[in-house]
């Protein structure tokens, strides 16, 4: 570098350094630059904390209760409550021996007003000790549904330790687990209604369908056409004919005079389209609830 002020060593040996370092930074973060992208992992959702907790809570003054050594699927523990077993967030349960309550009348009374409105679920378990138990049950029946508890009674201590360890069991289950089952298709619907009778299985009402093809042709067979059908035996027959004989008919219909029209044949065998007869009416073929011809 020729200037007026000459030559600079320090500064052209710093310059050199500078200018060899350059391209290889430069190449290394395009590098870095053009690589993969680094991979973010997901963070974990926390889960809501179940309210309430684990154990059945008992209350002290339930020291020496015999339904305590029963309950031995779900741990248990003492704690200061109101009631005298804490079953959930929700339930509470007050236990009541009816010998004691012959001889404490009042104690049951002072126990429900001092819970007052706590919890949504009150359970009344009442061991059944006594023989003459029938006026007192009366009597806890009426206060129960006045107070909104829950009567169960239980006649041993391991079937009252059953109920709570049930209770307690099912504090976060589903209500779908204790609905019942219900038909939606047609077919389940006819094979539900032929069952209803007792003896009655479902392989018999599913023969009984693709026999005749529908219920009124069912219903309008005769015994010993249904007889023939494999499985249906005479105790079957005769119960399913007297379950069809009955009067089908609604008394505010029947006071109305209104008459339902159905007709169908069985099988192979000709039978008349007729309405619904009045009640206690017959012919000497059908029943009151079978179908008759009107006449013109």
């Amino acid at each position: 570098m020729d200037d007026e002020f000459g030559d600079d060593v320090d500064f052209s040996a710093a310059l050199a350094a500078v200018e060899k370092t350059t391209p290889a930074q430069s190449l290394s973060s395009a590098a870095a630059s053009s690589g993969p992208k680094k991979v973010q992992q997901p963070k974990p959702q926390a889960l809501p904390n179940r309210s309430g907790p684990s154990a059945i809570l008992v209350s002290p003054r339930q020291k020496g209760n015999p339904i305590l050594n029963n309950v031995r699927s779900l741990p248990w523990e003492y704690s200061d409550i109101p009631a005298d077993f804490v079953l959930g967030a929700t339930t509470c349960c007050l236990f009541l021996s009816l010998k004691y309550h012959r001889l404490h009348p009042e104690y049951i009374y002072n126990r429900i007003r001092n819970l007052g409105h706590l919890y949504n679920l009150r359970v009344l378990l009442t061991m059944v000790d006594i023989q003459n138990h029938e006026e007192p049950l009366k009597e806890l029946s009426k206060t129960s549904m006045v107070n909104n508890l829950t009567l169960i009674l239980a006649w041993s201590a391991q079937e009252a330790g059953r109920y709570l360890e049930l209770y307690k069991s099912y504090e976060y289950a589903s209500p779908t687990s204790i609905k019942a089952h219900q038909s939606t298709s047609y077919r389940d619907k006819l094979v539900e209604f032929v069952t209803t009778p007792r003896s009655i299985n479902t392989t018999d009402a599913t023969s009984l369908i693709s026999a005749y093809g529908s219920i009124r042709a069912a219903v309008n067979a005769r015994p010993e056409e249904i007889g023939i059908i494999p499985g249906w035996g005479e105790k079957k027959v005769q119960r399913w004919c007297q379950a069809v004989d009955e009067p089908f008919r609604v008394r505010k219909a029947a006071k109305r005079g209104v008459g339902i029209q159905r007709g169908e044949s069985s099988i192979n065998l000709p039978r008349q389209d007729s309405l619904f007869e009045e009640e206690g009416a017959t012919t000497p073929t059908q029943g009151p609830g079978r179908l008759a011809t009107p006449k013109p």
